[in-house]
């Protein structure tokens, strides 16, 4: 029994281990897709449509047939007493006589019946919940479109920090050669302590950079995370690398697509706000307008001189309304009148709001469409200069082996490759990243 305990337990601990040493692996469309469902703010908007259809159902239901009970007890400590005319009973004219009405002790059950029959705002407020689904089906959309933007940006921030990681290795590794060999040649009389000097500041420079290069790789690994809804801390790997997404990424056809305002989401939302104002518009001028409620009730009383209701057989009284409330609005003072007009005055707003939205929208798809267009010159022109720039310190280095060219000469060429090289990198990333911008903007998807 003791062995199958620790076999047990084994099984059990090794199964964690596993659990917890889960790792994850995406392509971008991957990434996309999980974070769709599993990032924080998605599932957060996804609750937000069923919280809007419960919201839609509550507002019809106000308007059906409502049932409500009650259940009242009275002890009457003290009894009232009313005074009667002693003559009543025989007694002298003048005189009175105290009289106790009921018994101490009473139990009354009721339930009522209520029906609306005629309200504006319930009118009102019943065709607002379509408006209201649209709002936040709309509002998903927006989030899903965040989130998308969100992941595109994290994933490529992670390709960009370990291609700058193996970049710089390589950097340092080439550098620790050349100081290597350089020392050799001042220690044996054949250089100069300069040069050594030079090679050091930029090696150093360059470990510098890598170190933070590798902090920089972990933190947006953990932004990439957060995004994805997986833990701070979980082990991610990425199946793309840059410059093949890079290249994926670029398609001028794009710049090409027929642009329907009314699929772009920000234009939905603007005209949801003039929905919502629209309805308020309408309930503002509802309320001028008559009420008219219905209700039935039924119960029943029982009276005892002690608490004993449901013993014996009690006499038990019946009782039963059926009544109508109608309720006219007749002067407000003039209250109601500035409450539509203000209400008048906010879908006015809405609507140059709208048109406004529109021409933002419209200036925003021509900046994106530059934006998307420079980004790929940008690449282009960083590809042509890094290929110049690695050429340039291979002549640099020739020429400094071969006594041809000082230290500092080639500490130039090295520190303009190592920009190059991040510049490079820098525009790959523009590349993806407004693509992406432009794609919302549109509401397609690569």
């Amino acid at each position: 029994m003791r062995n199958q305990l620790l076999i047990l337990i084994t099984v059990l601990s090794l199964n964690l281990g596993l659990s917890q040493e889960q790792t994850y692996s995406f392509t971008l469309d991957e990434a996309i897709q999980f974070a769709l469902e599993n990032n924080y703010a998605a599932i957060n908007a996804n609750r937000d449509i069923i919280d809007a259809q419960n919201q839609k159902w509550e507002t019809i239901a106000g308007g059906l047939p409502q049932i409500n009970g009650s259940v009242g007890y009275q002890n009457q400590l003290k009894q009232p007493v009313t005074l009667l005319p002693a003559e009543l009973v025989g007694g002298a004219a003048g005189e009175f006589i105290p009289v106790v009405f009921s018994q101490p002790q009473s139990l009354t059950a009721t339930a009522t019946l209520t029906q609306q029959i005629f309200d504006g705002s319930y009118i009102v407020g019943v065709q607002a919940t379509k408006a209201f689904l649209s709002y936040s089906a709309n509002n998903k959309e927006k989030t899903e479109l965040d989130v998308r933007k969100q992941v595109v940006e994290a994933y490529g921030n992670v390709l960009l920090a370990e291609e700058s990681v193996k970049i710089l290795e390589k950097n340092k590794a080439n550098l620790e050669k050349n100081l290597y060999e350089t020392t050799k040649l001042y220690e044996n009389g054949l250089g100069d302590e300069e040069s050594v000097d030079q090679l050091q500041i930029t090696l150093s420079s360059i470990e510098n950079r890598l170190q933070n290069a590798l902090r920089l790789k972990e933190i947006t690994l953990q932004m990439l995370n957060v995004s994805l809804g997986l833990d701070l801390n979980a082990p991610t790997q990425l199946q793309e690398n840059l410059e093949d997404l890079t290249v994926s990424k670029m398609d001028l056809s794009i710049l090409s697509t027929a642009f329907n305002i009314s699929d772009n989401v920000d234009y939905k939302l603007a005209e949801n706000l003039n929905e919502q104002r629209y309805y308020e518009w309408k309930l503002s001028r509802s309320r001028a307008l008559p009420t008219l409620n219905a209700f039935v009730n039924y119960g029943s009383s029982s009276y005892s001189e002690s608490f004993d209701f449901f013993s014996g057989d009690p006499e038990w009284f019946d009782s039963s309304i059926l009544g109508f409330d109608l309720n006219i609005p007749i002067f407000s003072s003039l209250k109601r009148s500035a409450s539509t007009q203000r209400a008048k005055i906010a879908l006015e707003k809405a609507k140059t709001q709208l048109t406004e939205a529109e021409q933002q929208i419209r200036l925003q798809l021509e900046n994106a469409k530059n934006d998307y267009t420079l980004a790929i010159n940008n690449y282009e022109t960083a590809k042509q200069n890094l290929l110049l720039s690695e050429r340039i310190e291979n002549k640099n280095q020739i020429k400094y082996k071969e006594g041809l060219a000082t230290s500092f000469e080639l500490r130039q060429a090295q520190t303009q490759l190592y920009t190059t090289q991040q510049e490079f990198l820098q525009s790959m990333v523009e590349v993806i990243n407004k693509k992406t911008d432009l794609e919302i903007i549109l509401n397609t998807k690569s």
